[in-house]
């Protein structure tokens, strides 16, 4: 195990918080002849193919507050944060293959550099998530990664306390995911229901993502040991397909599930994804009025969101912007968003990753180490955002 101290620089930007919603009633694209798109977010309008979730009592909307503060920094090319239950946290590198623990005091110590990983255009390690122990099963992390010729998942037995975490040797749960130079997905999640959730890209080849037959370009659902879950639409790993490259989970207070989708020159997407839902990709992108696909939530210009990581907090959806260099704030989750807000344009540089923090704040993940952005002194960082109640 090696230390790697990073120093105790702390990054304090302003927030900047502009109000950009629209309401569309008319949005109608078809590949190929999509509209240039009008700047800012459009939400789901009226007479959109989009179906409501169920109406609950929403906890009140959130929204970013005071200054981000910089709890580590010097990581590269990070690509996800997995906060555990004891305290730890770890965070993937993608181009090192490295899993590091970031300390109380912000160093960073490695904890396991994973074999295999053969990082390369958006592929090498990606995603990380943790299964807690049931018995005689101890804890694990599973990780998602690029190896020579595919996408693969993996899972490590996690041991150790905060200061001290280790991983174990890596068993293969799933193999054979897609992999291309671009649009390898990577997220990982546990979902409500204990399940593994994975997003998978199409790897370059839109035509997967309308194939059964392929995991990619998919959201797929498995047992901690790579089968199908049971319940799944099409008894396969398959949870919802027609994706191009989807990097965001998360689940909303009534368990409503939401990915974040990256566009290709027009729309990048936020969905609430439906078991055996197919949303498009490769036949129209963005919003589309088309019965055979599932319109997205909200759309963006690519130009402002490329959205990766997403999280949701008091049951708002914020998602972490890379082109856009921003987060964006979605709210409510569990009924269709209504306003959308961006915050920290520019300030941090492009955001890949972004999850709930312990006190009710949002940890968040730079990315302009990854060969894409444009470095600052003490790239790339985990921040803290404190937030508070929109209402």
């Amino acid at each position: 195990m090696v230390l790697g101290p990073t120093g105790s620089r702390r990054a304090r930007p302003g927030v900047r918080a502009a109000t950009t919603a629209l309401l569309a009633a008319t949005a109608i694209l078809v590949a190929g002849c999509a509209p240039e798109p009008d700047s800012g977010p459009v939400v789901n309008p009226p007479g959109s193919s989009e179906t409501t979730p169920p109406a609950v009592s929403a906890p009140p909307a959130v929204r970013p507050v005071g200054e981000a503060e910089t709890l580590a920094d010097g990581l590269e090319a990070p690509w996800s944060i997995l906060r555990l239950p004891d305290g730890g946290v770890l965070v993937s590198e993608r181009d090192a293959g490295r899993i590091v623990e970031v300390l109380a005091d912000g160093r960073l110590r490695e904890v396991a550099v994973v074999p295999g990983v053969v990082a390369g255009g958006e592929g090498g390690l990606l995603g990380l998530a943790h299964l807690p122990g049931d018995g005689a099963d101890a804890a694990s992390v599973f990780a998602y990664f690029s190896s020579d010729d595919d996408n693969r998942i993996v899972r490590m037995p996690l041991t150790g306390e905060p200061g001290e975490l280790g991983l174990g040797e890596p068993e293969v749960v799933l193999d054979g995911i897609p992999r291309g130079s671009r649009h390898n997905g990577g997220r990982l999640a546990v979902g409500p229901d204990g399940y593994l959730y994975a997003t998978t890209g199409d790897a370059g080849d839109g035509d997967l993502a309308q194939d059964r037959d392929s995991l990619g370009g998919k959201i797929l659902r498995m047992t901690p040991d790579g089968g199908a879950a049971p319940g799944n639409p099409f008894d396969t790993l398959v949870w919802s397909l027609g994706h191009r490259n989807p990097q965001g989970l998360a689940w909303d207070a009534a368990g409503g599930m939401w990915a974040a989708e990256f566009g290709q020159r027009t729309w990048d997407e936020l969905n609430r994804i439906e078991p055996g839902e197919n949303y498009g990709w490769p036949v129209v992108e963005g919003r589309a009025g088309d019965d055979r696909f599932r319109d997205p939530a909200v759309q963006w210009p690519t130009s402002e969101a490329s959205p990766s990581g997403i999280a949701i907090v008091g049951d708002t959806i914020v998602l972490a912007a890379l082109r856009g260099e921003r987060l964006w704030f979605a709210s409510p989750a569990i009924t269709s968003p209504s306003d959308v807000d961006a915050a920290f344009v520019g300030e941090l540089g492009r955001m890949r990753d972004v999850v709930p923090g312990p006190d009710g704040e949002l940890w968040a993940l730079t990315s302009n180490t990854d060969g894409r952005g444009t470095p600052r002194d003490g790239d790339d960082r985990l921040v803290r955002i404190p937030v508070e109640d929109a209402g």
